[in-house]
């Protein structure tokens, strides 16, 4: 792809949730997008470009919660052996799971973090941010109380140490906070919320802590006290957010906080388990609440970015991206406007807008080629047929799309 500076595509969304524009003339320099016009007869006769026209275009996405450590695999003693596997191990795993995330199109990934801050290691020990097709932010290990759900992705505070002290301890090249405020949804009693892991003032003191050393700081929080008591402390993002109500969401709403669904998760467990068990209903039955209170955030402003919580059962690292934009769509969301959630809003809440998220002149030339049309595009978002980063090609199925050169006498 690289060799030609001139690509004529059929459609083009630009992140920024504009609307879908047609017949759009990419202009591409050093890896940099130069140019975005609307293709007339004149440039299709100045010379040779590359004929994308059945094809539809996007910027690269962002996945905003992923657990690089694990994979989606279901066999529980397989589960318990990438848990505690060592970093020698992990690291195979990890490089997997990020090539799956290229070949899918997604080029920037927050870790949400694992026992053994592998994820991290990995990052500071083989990726050069300068050279690496993925952005990978993580948190190394994530934060949850003494004696609480969480020790699939982090520690506790040691005991007399508080959470903004623990939080100081660790801090060593992680490039955002994960604290733990909630348990886990259940499968077996629908819409049962947990109690708080912390107080408001040990959040409160965890936030101002992480914020002075310039680190964002994402919540597991799900269900109303939880939640309300993250957002009232000053957290960047709620993740997952299940059954936290209209109060919290008119909160989220007014002070921007962003939401992080993975409505993926519950689609996952509603297939996978045994059709007509209690649990795959209770599933069902969380994936529906989700997806109304998607739609209600949406509706009350609540700025959302599409998360997976990839490396949980059944939710496979790149490819899980694309359902959870299809249950936005669900929930109300136009189809620019979910891929405003994992292009730009993901971009930004990750912090790497300068890299990716949007096409627009003078970005990355870093952008997703789908076989499709614009319409059609979440259903064939699986298998993208190129992924292209800073004008090199990357990823996708490379066969399906081999742009040749079009001149002014196929017009």
């Amino acid at each position: 792809m690289e060799q030609f500076r001139h690509i004529l595509v059929g459609g083009l969304l630009d992140g920024a949730g504009g609307s879908i524009r047609r017949e759009v003339l990419m202009t591409v320099s050093e890896g940099t997008l130069v140019s975005l016009a609307e293709a007339s007869r004149d440039d299709l006769l100045r010379g040779e470009f590359a004929d994308l026209t059945s094809c539809t275009v996007l910027p690269g996405l962002v996945d905003a919660h992923v657990h690089l450590a694990m994979s989606g695999i279901e066999d529980l003693p397989e589960r318990e052996a990438q848990r505690n596997a060592p970093f020698e191990q992990a690291a195979v795993r990890i490089q997997g799971n990020l090539l799956e995330h290229i070949l899918h199109g997604v080029v920037a990934v927050r870790d949400g973090g694992d026992e053994r801050g592998h994820a991290l290691h990995y990052k500071k020990r083989f990726l050069d941010d300068r050279v690496s097709q993925t952005d990978v932010k993580a948190a190394g290990q994530g934060w949850h109380a003494i004696g609480r759900y969480g020790s699939l992705i982090g520690g506790s505070p040691k005991d007399g140490e508080t959470l903004a002290q623990a939080i100081t301890r660790k801090e060593a090249g992680n490039d955002h906070v994960k604290i733990v405020n909630s348990g886990l949804n259940s499968l077996t009693r629908f819409g049962e919320e947990t109690a708080p892991q912390f107080s408001l003032e040990e959040l409160e003191e965890a936030v101002k802590k992480a914020h002075a050393l310039g680190k964002k700081v994402m919540v597991h929080a799900n269900g109303r006290a939880p939640v309300r008591l993250a957002v009232e402390a000053g957290c960047d993002s709620i993740e997952h957010g299940f059954f936290m109500g209209r109060d919290n969401l008119e909160i989220m709403a007014e002070r921007k906080t962003v939401w992080v669904p993975t409505a993926c998760t519950m689609a996952a467990y509603g297939e996978r388990l045994a059709k007509g068990s209690k649990e795959s209903e209770v599933a069902k039955r969380n994936l529906d609440h989700q997806i109304s209170q998607i739609r209600l955030a949406k509706s009350l402003g609540v700025p959302i970015a599409a998360g997976t919580d990839s490396g949980s059962p059944g939710v496979h690292h790149g490819e899980s991206l694309a359902r959870e934009m299809r249950l936005l769509v669900d929930a109300g969301f136009t189809v620019q406007q979910a891929v405003n959630s994992a292009t730009a809003r993901g971009a930004a809440l990750l912090g790497v807008e300068d890299r990716t998220g949007v096409l627009a002149p003078g970005s990355p030339a870093t952008f997703v080629v789908v076989r499709s049309t614009p319409g059609s595009l979440l259903e064939r978002l699986t298998e993208p047929d190129l992924v292209v980063v800073k004008g090199k090609v990357a990823g996708g199925n490379k066969n399906s799309v081999s742009p040749r050169r079009r001149t002014s006498e196929d017009r």
